[in-house]
């Protein structure tokens, strides 16, 4: 089954990054397709990540790098003390409800990135030893790194999601693909 990613319009580079960007996120939900909290709580590989924990790191991170670029208070900020918290649901937390936050932010990061006047508009990257000194980004860039960050973190869904119970990404399309009763 192939893919196939289409930009809004022929050489529309906004549209193709937002396309892509959707792509992503719907990897990552897909491989949550059908499972319990428990299941997606799961870590059936040699790895740390489930799931679940995926799911809520990458809408921390798409949340986190749209307030950098709005220059806006980040209200799920991480620090080293609730770091891990941001790789497993809490006990108020749920997969639907993690789910509903990440469509809110989706949302907002969509409204933002169509509003920019400019794609090479730039904002600040904050003080931190894995960012250059005085470093600025373009929103161009951001939309790329989410991509990137997304892409990455759909690979590991694959193989976590394969190790629970054998589904592979194709499977998962056919299966969202097919009406829901």
């Amino acid at each position: 089954m192939v893919t196939h990613v289409p930009a809004e319009a022929h050489g529309d580079e906004r549209g193709a990054l937002l396309g892509y960007l959707a792509a992503e996120r719907g990897a990552i939900r897909r491989a949550l397709l059908g499972l319990t909290e428990e299941q997606a709580a799961s870590r059936p590989s040699a790895s740390e990540l489930s799931l679940s924990g995926l799911l809520k790191h990458v809408a921390e991170v798409e949340l986190t790098w749209l307030r950098m670029a709005q220059q806006k208070p980040n209200e799920r900020q991480r620090y080293e003390e609730t770091w891990e918290e941001g790789f497993r649901l809490t006990a108020d937390e749920s997969v639907p409800g993690i789910l509903a936050f990440w469509d809110g932010v989706t949302r907002e990061t969509e409204e933002f990135l169509r509003s920019a006047p400019s794609l090479d508009d730039t904002f600040p990257l904050p003080d931190a030893p894995w960012f250059p000194k005085d470093g600025r980004v373009s929103l161009r860039w951001m939309a790329l790194q989410l991509v990137r960050e997304f892409s990455r973190h759909a690979g590991h869904a694959d193989i976590i999601r394969e190790s629970l119970d054998g589904k592979t990404a194709f499977e998962l399309i056919a299966l969202e693909a097919q009406p829901q009763a």
